[in-house]
């Protein structure tokens, strides 16, 4: 049976069949991942130790001699998705009042806004893009993860973050980083990291949901989603063409995504900030929409704008004949 390969070809299979699985035995059979012992270690409250390996393992990925066009390029894009979170987190708060956007919660929205797929962006950047749009990922990696959203609350008063959170969160990735600049044999043990966890912490996660809570986000969800591809992808493609001057300007649209691990995020903040920890499930069952639908989106998007590139690049050799 080929089940990791039928589960690859749903956008975001890795993290979301996992997540809806631990929905499935949390919603129905509720009491067999509360036995104790390994099972419940693993299946139910390892979340927060999965995400810290996950973290240390991706930190070991990120090389300390990228430079040049591909740093130019990820910062940017990194910037932007940061600037985004920012900018949102700001308007829930300044307009809002920390209530819920069109029904979506400030800390999906936030998450959604500051985590990328990164596997997503690679794919989407060999097909269309060249070695410099590729390199690139090596620094939105970066956007892995919850430190950016924790960032993003910190910088809009959000919430109040005391600087020792902010290290404590660094703290897995800097070290995994300074073990994989060191070793490259180490570096490609650790690879194996930033993809195995993630149906472990995937599913802890669903254990936390119930299908009520689903279907409950399940329009804000989707309808976040879709603000992600719209606004995170237009402004990548944008920040390409003008600023950055790419030769391929629609791979910037790559990076409006929501990361399939950016479902994690909400249980991260809420581990350690507890006035989270009432919107969290339902956050998180939001994002997880939102992984779905920009998984679909964005790839149409970058097809779109490069086909828009060609049409425009045509008549202008014609005219030059």
């Amino acid at each position: 049976m080929k089940i990791l390969g039928r589960i690859n070809k749903v956008p975001g299979g890795l993290m979301v069949i996992p997540l809806l699985l631990g929905t499935v035995f949390n919603t129905f059979f509720p009491s067999t991942l509360a036995i104790g012992g390994f099972t419940t270690a693993l299946f139910k409250t390892g979340t927060l130790t999965l995400l810290s390996l996950f973290c240390f393992c991706n930190g070991a990925q990120i090389s300390v001699k990228q430079a040049g066009l591909p740093l130019i390029k990820g910062s940017s894009l990194t910037l932007m998705r940061l600037i985004l979170g920012i900018f949102f987190g700001w308007l829930v708060g300044a307009i809002f009042g920390g209530i819920s956007l069109l029904g979506i919660y400030p800390l999906a929205l936030i998450s959604a806004m500051t985590n990328a797929n990164g596997g997503l962006y690679g794919a989407l950047a060999g097909e269309y893009g060249d070695a410099s749009d590729v390199g690139a990922i090596s620094i939105t990696t970066l956007m892995d993860g919850p430190f950016f959203t924790m960032v993003a609350l910190g910088a809009t008063g959000t919430a109040k973050l005391p600087l020792m959170l902010f290290i404590a969160a660094l703290v897995p990735i800097i070290l995994g980083f300074i073990l994989g600049n060191l070793d490259p044999e180490l570096k490609d043990f650790l690879k194996a990291g930033t993809v195995m966890p993630i149906p472990f912490f995937a599913f802890s996660l669903g254990a936390a949901l119930n299908f009520n809570q689903i279907i409950k986000a399940g329009i804000p969800g989707i309808l976040l989603g879709v603000m992600v591809t719209l606004i995170a992808g237009s402004l990548g493609y944008l920040l390409m063409k003008h600023l950055v001057r790419s030769k391929h300007p629609e791979v910037g649209a790559a990076i409006g995504t929501t990361a399939g691990n950016a479902a994690a995020t909400p249980a991260a903040i809420a581990a350690v900030l507890p006035s989270f920890q009432t919107t969290a499930a339902a956050a998180t069952a939001q994002i997880a929409a939102s992984v779905i639908v920009t998984a679909l989106l964005c790839p149409v998007l970058v097809s779109w704008l490069a086909k828009h590139r060609q049409k425009n690049i045509i008549p202008e050799k014609k005219m030059e004949l």
